[in-house]
This record gives C-alpha cells, structure tokens and sequence, in this order.
C-alpha cells in the first residue's frame, strides 16, 4: 500500500504572502523613484523661480528710490532678504545693480528661459553632486514684462541644502505610502487569493491523505472569479476521482472471484472438451460438422476465461505472432457466427454474415487467435445491436501498416454507448452488456502496436477502422 505524503505549509518568511508584501513594496518604491527625479528637477526651477522674483522686488525699491539712490545699510537689507550677492535689472534703455560688495567669481550660470525635461533633470541632479559653496548665476525674464531681464548671483549650496531636505522628505513620505499601500494590497490580496488557494492546497492535502474519506475534499464554491472556478473543477475532479477509486474496487473484487471460479470453469469446459472429442469419433457426417466448430468454440472460452482473468488483473494478452492471410481468418470467423446464429434459430433469410471484401494478398503478423478475437467481438456487438450484415475491407493508406475498416448496417451507436465506448462496464449498447468487448479489443490492437476508432456511427450503420503495424 503506498503511503500518502504529508505535507506543511512554509513559514511566513517563506509564504506566498511574505512575498507578496516584499513585491509590493519594491514595486511601489521603484514608482516613486520613477516620480522623483521630475520631481526634484521641477523643485529646482520653482526654487530659482522664486529666487528671481524676490530679486526683482528687490530692484524695484531702488527704482523707485530718488535719484536711483538709496544707502548702504538698505542695499544690504534688500540683497540680504533677497538672499543674493548682487542683483541686475535689464531693460531695453538701461540697467540697474544692486549690490554692496562686489561678488565672488561665477562657478555655474542657469538660464531659466532655455531648459527642457531631460536637462533639468541632469541639472538637479549634477546640483546635488556638487560639493562646497559655488556661486551660481541666475538669469531670468519675468511674465510682466517680456523685455526685462533679471541676473541673479546667488550661493547655490542653499539651493543644494533645500533639494536634499526635499528629498529627504519624499523619501519618508515614500516609505509611509509604500507601507500604506503594501498592507492595504497584502490585506486585500490576502483575503482575495491567498487565503482561498492555502484553503485549496490544504484540501488537496487532506484529500491525498485518504481519498475515500468523503468528509475531506474541496466543495464547490459560488465564486465565479478563477479561483472559484479553480475550487469548482477541484472539487468535481476530487468526485469523479472516488468514483473511479470505486470502480477500481469493484474491478478488483471482480478479478479475486473470477480468479477463484476459474479452475471450476475449467474443469467443466475440460469435460465438454472431452465429450466433443467423442462426438467427433461418431460415423455421423452431421454430428462430425457440428462437433468441429464446438470444439474450437469450447477451446476459445477456455482461453478467454484465462484472458477474462489477466484483464482482472490488470494483464496484457500475451501474444504469440505468426503470419497468417487476413482473409483466411475473417472467413473462419464468419463461418463461426453463422453457425452460432443458426442454433439460436434465427428467423429464415435473416441470418446476419459478415461479407468479407479483404484481399487474400492481405498478410498480418499477430496473435491469430487474438484477432480472432477482434473481429469476432466487431460481429458479435453489430449483430446484438442490430445489423443483418458486417463488410469487412482493406483501406488503402500512405502509412506504413494495414488498414481495416468494418461497417455494418445497425441502427447506429447510442449517446450513452458512444461517450463510454472505450470503458469497462460502460460502452455496452443493449442491456445487460458488460461492455467489455470494445476494451478488449481496443487492448489487443494496441497490444500489437496498433489501434482501433470509431471513424462515424448514425442511422445508415457504424465503422470502425483499425490499424495494424508492420513489423520490422
């Protein structure tokens, strides 16, 4: 007996929804590493923009003091609140300064009216590198006046000190929102899908455990997202599952009585087989036909109480090959099932044969008594369904192998017997039909390499089409 696997789900750190956690983090974060260098660029600008305008009302005090002149003390109030070395306003007819001292050399110039997105953001960025107190010069034109211009010399590591306080703000302001977001889509996935597929593996745990335990197993669910159609096909496999265990059961419980009642049966067949032997001794020409056929019958069942008993078992037929004509063999079989017919007094002129078009130039190397068995079941199914006549023909096939077909003249297969055609107990087409028949001819065709199929079935008859491998 095997014994079922136990399984553990893994420790947090190792679990799907640590996991989860980790990528949305990481993922967040990666989008808000994306957002800041726009955004540290953009802060740039407005801040040198600002810079600017508190420059040029800087300006204009000493514009509109008399005579353009106002004290010391005053000049270095306005550079002071206009936090700048010195200040210059251009305009078309003349230019103002506004300075106390003279200002250091200039180290960098920014031009606020030339720029695009992909400068600034190598500007701010080349700002944040840079070390020290360079002085930066800022030009810039105002939307008052279009034909102004104002010159700005400034110390730009207050620029840098901003920047970096601003970073350092989206970044913690990052980590809240990553954390936020990360636990609202753990939360949410969480109760949406990890929970529902722990449910899952854990049934399909227990499940595994002991089968047949109809207390363990997934139940269908109203959900109608994937995993719930994930629970549905689970649980409706997890049923046809059992049934197949049951079937399996009952095939075994077959095989234990068969295996038990098979050396009885063969002791009575072994008795007919002894009593035929006599009959055949009778100076009856009658006697002597009919005593042949039920001698080969009688042999045939021996073997197939053997066969009925390896199928149990879950055997193979064992083959013993030979080449033998086709022909010769269809026509022993058709010879058989008449004479069959015949004691089952079969009402006159309605004997069911099977018409044999196969070429004598058809050679196989199988089991004979195998393939007896193949075309003798094909009959015997198509007369018990309902067909007068059974033709048996080679195809002709490009492939390496023969090809044979049989058609009959019966009614067709039923829904019922063409969904379970190739199964045990289900494929019979009348009642009380084992439905053995198709399976085991389907075992032997495939035990010789070959197959067989149903190639169409319906009101005017059905045909099957079987394949027999060359051998090499």
């Amino acid at each position: 007996m095997t014994r079922s696997r136990k399984f553990s789900l893994p420790p947090f750190a190792r679990s799907l929804s640590a996991r989860l956690l980790v990528l949305t983090i990481a993922f967040v974060m990666l989008a808000e590493v994306l957002i800041y260098a726009p955004s540290i660029a953009n802060f740039r600008i407005n801040w040198l923009t600002d810079q600017a305008d508190s420059a040029h009302l800087a300006v204009l005090a000493l514009e509109a003091a008399p005579a353009e002149l106002i004290s010391e003390e005053l000049k270095a109030q306005l550079l002071e609140r206009a936090q700048s070395y010195a200040v210059v306003l251009i305009r078309a007819d003349r230019r103002l300064l506004l300075h106390s001292a003279p200002p250091p050399p200039v180290d960098v110039t920014v031009d606020l009216r030339e720029g695009n997105l992909l400068g600034d953001i190598a500007a701010a960025f080349a700002t944040m590198r840079r070390s020290g107190e360079p002085t930066l010069r800022l030009i810039s034109g105002t939307a008052q006046d279009t034909d102004l211009e104002v010159e700005v010399i400034l110390n730009e590591a207050r620029l840098r000190h901003d920047m970096i306080t601003h970073s350092r703000n989206i970044l913690l302001l990052s980590i809240v929102i990553s954390l936020i977001t990360g636990t609202l889509l753990y939360l949410s996935l969480q109760w949406l899908m990890v929970r529902p597929m722990r449910r899952i593996t854990e049934e399909i745990t227990r499940f595994a455990q002991d089968p047949k335990d109809l207390s363990r197993g997934m139940t269908e669910t109203r959900r109608g997202d994937e995993i719930g159609v994930a629970q549905s096909v689970l649980a409706e496999m997890q049923t046809d599952l059992r049934g197949a265990l049951r079937q399996q059961e009952h095939l075994a419980a077959l095989g234990s009585a068969v295996s038990k009642i098979n050396h009885d049966l063969r002791g009575i067949l072994s008795t007919a087989v002894l009593l035929s032997d006599r009959l055949s001794g009778v100076d009856n020409p009658e006697v002597k036909r009919v005593a042949s056929p039920l001698i080969q019958a009688i042999d045939r069942a021996i073997g197939l109480c053997t066969q009925t008993l390896n199928y149990a078992r879950d055997e193979g037929p064992e083959l013993t090959r030979s080449r033998f004509r086709l022909r010769d063999l269809l026509d022993e079989v058709a010879s058989d099932l008449a004479v069959l017919d015949s004691n089952a007094e079969a009402a006159p002129g309605a004997a069911p044969r099977i018409i044999n078009e196969v070429s004598a130039e058809v050679i196989v190397e199988a089991d004979r008594d195998q393939v007896y068995r193949v075309f003798a079941n094909l009959g015997r199914n198509a007369f018990e369904a309902g067909a007068r006549q059974v033709t048996v023909q080679a195809l002709e096939t490009l492939d390496p192998g023969v090809s044979i077909e049989t058609s009959d003249d019966g009614p067709g297969l039923a829904r019922a017997a063409r969904e379970g055609l190739f199964e045990p107990f289900k494929g019979s087409a009348r009642k009380g039909g084992t439905g053995l028949g198709l399976v085991i001819v389907r075992d032997v065709m495939r035990a010789h390499g070959g197959d067989i199929m149903l190639a169409q079935t319906g009101d005017a008859g059905t045909v099957f089409r079987l394949t027999f491998p060359i051998e090499s």
